[in-house]
């Protein structure tokens, strides 16, 4: 296809990045005023950065803001944004600038300080005697060294710039001031041309295009260098003509975009762009397939994710125009949500939608998308076992106003069973004479997922519906004489409010350990009845206060020194319920970096050294018990044989393990596995009153013999029994490797 274009004069040659205001970064006027120039701009841009009212400007008096006017005026001069009568030659007006931004500065700054100095401020006087001396002081002041930027690509293909590669000419001038900078999502149409006028490429469907105008976001979309360079210089509405060399265009080595064998891609060619809009973006997907623009701002914080329930108003339109869902309003879930919210719909849409029929053929979709409202729903395990789902907005912001460990809860609740029927098991405004239910958080006394939605996750004044799995709601609780073994529960619970823990500030000492007994108390209950991560909570919360806690005399400080030790012991034997050795040694080291010689502190770290199946180290504590006190003997003793019990049944399991292993032939291996559960060894286990394993008379037996046998054969004899048997007959049975 033909086409002659117009004429254009070549009015700007574009060598690198503009500046931030759009205007050409080459000098102009006489080069003997150019570092003047330079210097006088610097100095009026640090002088305007500088000389900010630190009390407003709404204090000052009319001569002052006369001042700042002014001094605004000749700074807008020299930008170019204000237009004065033109003085006979280019240095005048620069002299004129530099000596009204010299005065005024000085002036102005002696104001300032006179003023802050008034209102209690500290304002730092610096004046400036010229605009050269200016620019080479603040220079010099507020050097600072900053970390240099990994150059990105884009940075890396501007150096293959050179001068006359890209040539600009405005066909026609655009509206406002901005322009298109990095991150901004830019549409516009393009038309390639050679430079004879043959048109090899468009968008335009006058030219064959499909119609669609182009969308690149600069910074992440893949484009030719030229345009990269051009289209930040253009105001929306703009056209403009663009000739590029090869080497800035499809020609380029490495180009990121490729084209047609057909194409002239080593010719020098003419590209036309209309800016038909740009805007800030949000990129939602890695392949840029979908790319958000807010039209309104929303209220509030919080977004909804998945499994939200959203109630949202939708329309859907192609690329040309053409409208394939009109403007209602729906509701939405699960999957679906995230469709809406974060625009992955175009991707969601394209596939199987109940929603609407798309035609084949659609390239591009744009949706319009009005978020009216939303509930919150929550996976609170992430398996979706155990779901919250918001009924009725509650008081207050998320998560802030909720309620805290620890907090006195006032409930009204109605429980039924997961059925069809949704059987009501109990309802406290039926069943508790109207009255609420009352409980304190984190002491296990309502199930575990009641106490995860209700505390973590509600306002006042919300209503919520939980639906809950039987290991969560009453297989570890006292179940109802209704609720059957194993069922499934819903809870819909109303928070209608909570008083907060007490605050210790200002109480007195006796106060604090009484009250510091109690949650040990509370603690010790928790212990008892297998709630180990509930009892560890109640003394982390006492270890914390006592943090703030400062004994008057010798006395307090023994109490207050004994307490703490006993905390730090509790939580170290909550720790070792709970299978985690390590924590329990770290806490009982607490005690003992206090208190070296502290037995109960020793006793329980051998017993979590020996948990951890560091042998030694759990006898050397177990050892040290009976050195610093002698009636604590019978205790080290039986851990003492405990311990050799569970060294010996650690040994039997790696000899079962590796049974048979070195007795093959060389090239032969063994199956190396532990042997399964119906094999003991003849071992019986019994139960003790304290719910300690401890070994029966067979492991007894079994232990004696293995003191009795015969020495057993070096790992030497293990790995090549032949030469075992060789240094034997030589009468060398014992040998050192040096």
């Amino acid at each position: 296809m033909l086409s002659t274009p117009p004429a254009h004069p070549w009015t700007r040659e574009l060598r690198s990045l503009p500046n931030s205001n759009g205007h050409d970064s080459s000098p102009s006027g006489p080069s003997n005023s150019a570092s003047v120039i330079s210097a006088v701009r610097k100095a009026a841009w640090e002088s305007r950065r500088r000389l900010v009212n630190p009390v407003g400007l709404s204090s000052l008096s009319e001569s002052q803001q006369s001042l700042l006017r002014c001094r605004d005026d000749a700074y807008k001069y020299h930008q170019g944004w204000l237009n004065f009568p033109a003085p006979t030659t280019q240095a005048k007006p620069r002299e004129l600038f530099a000596f009204v931004v010299g005065l005024f500065s000085r002036r102005i700054e002696s104001l300032l300080f006179r003023q802050s100095s008034r209102s209690g401020r500290r304002f730092r006087q610096s004046r400036c005697r010229s605009p050269e001396m200016a620019a080479k002081g603040e220079a010099a002041a507020e050097y600072v060294p900053k970390k240099k930027k990994a150059p990105s690509e884009d940075d890396k293909r501007r150096k293959k710039m050179v001068p006359g590669g890209l040539m600009k000419a405005v066909v026609r001038p655009g509206g406002g001031e901005s322009t298109p900078s990095d991150g901004d999502q830019v549409i516009y149409h393009c038309t390639v041309r050679t430079l004879e006028g043959v048109v090899v490429q468009s968008s335009k469907s006058e030219f064959g295009g499909n119609g669609i105008p182009l969308r690149h976001v600069l910074g992440k979309s893949k484009m030719i260098l030229g345009l990269l360079e051009g289209i930040p210089t253009m105001l929306k509405g703009e056209v403009a003509m663009f000739k590029i060399k090869p080497q800035l265009h499809y020609g380029e080595d490495d180009c990121p975009i490729q084209v047609s064998s057909n194409f002239p891609k080593d010719d020098e060619l003419h590209f036309e762009i209309e800016m038909i809009d740009f805007f800030k973006a949000k990129v939602i997907t890695d392949d840029l397939g979908v790319v958000k623009k807010v039209i309104d701002e929303g209220q509030g914080w919080e977004s909804p994710r998945e499994p939200y329930e959203v109630k949202a108003r939708i329309s859907a339109k192609t690329g040309d125009g053409k409208l394939i869902l009109s403007h209602e309003q729906k509701n939405h879930t699960s999957s679906l949500l995230e469709s809406l919210r974060y625009q992955k719909a175009l991707r969601w849409y394209l596939s199987d939608s109940p929603l609407l029929h798309l035609e084949e053929g659609a390239e591009e979709v744009h949706f319009e998308v009005e978020l009216v409202h939303f509930i919150q729903v929550r996976d609170v395990l992430g398996d979706g076992r155990l779901i919250k789902r918001r009924i009725r907005d509650g008081r207050g912001e998320f998560p802030m106003d909720c309620p805290l460990h620890d907090s006195r809860l006032q409930v009204h609740y109605k429980g039924m069973l997961l059925n069809e029927e949704k059987t009501v098991f109990y309802d406290t405004r039926v069943d508790n004479d109207g009255q609420p239910l009352e409980f304190s958080s984190g002491e296990g006394l309502v199930p575990e997922g009641f106490e995860m939605c209700c505390v973590r996750l509600m306002l006042p004044g919300e209503v919520a519906l939980v639906s809950c799995p039987p290991d969560y709601a009453y297989d570890k609780f006292p179940r109802p004489a209704n609720v059957p073994e194993g069922a499934h529960v819903i809870w819909e619970i109303e928070l209608l409010g909570f008083e907060m823990p007490q605050d210790w500030t200002g109480l007195n000492f006796r106060s604090i350990m009484d009250e510091a007994e109690k949650i040990r108390s509370t603690g010790n209950r928790l212990f008892k009845e297998g709630k180990f991560e509930l009892a560890k909570a109640k003394y982390e919360k006492v270890l914390r206060e006592f943090n703030h806690v400062n004994p008057q005399d010798d006395e307090e400080g023994k109490e207050f020194l004994n307490t703490r030790n006993l905390l730090h012991l509790n939580v170290a034997a909550c720790f070792l319920k709970m299978g985690e050795s390590r924590k329990s040694v770290e806490a009982c080291n607490k005690v003992l970096d206090a208190n070296p010689v502290h037995v109960k502190a020793l006793y329980r770290r051998g017993m979590a050294y020996m948990s951890a199946g560091d042998f030694e180290e759990a006898r050397a504590d177990f050892k040290a018990m009976t050195t610093i006190d002698k009636s604590s003997e019978p205790d080290a003793t039986a851990a003492l044989l405990k311990l050799k019990q569970k060294e010996q049944e650690v040994e039997r399991k790696a000899r079962r393990q590796f049974k048979g292993l070195f007795d093959k032939k060389p090239g032969e291996i063994a199956d190396a596995r532990t042997e399964g559960t119906e094999e003991h060894d003849g071992i019986v286990e019994a139960q003790t009153s304290d719910g300690e394993v401890e070994a029966g008379a067979d492991s007894a037996r079994e232990m004696h013999e293995s003191e009795n046998a015969a020495p057993r054969m070096s790992w030497f004899s293990h790995f090549w029994p032949t030469g075992g048997r060789l240094f034997t007959g030589l009468g060398l049975e014992r040998c050192s490797i040096l």
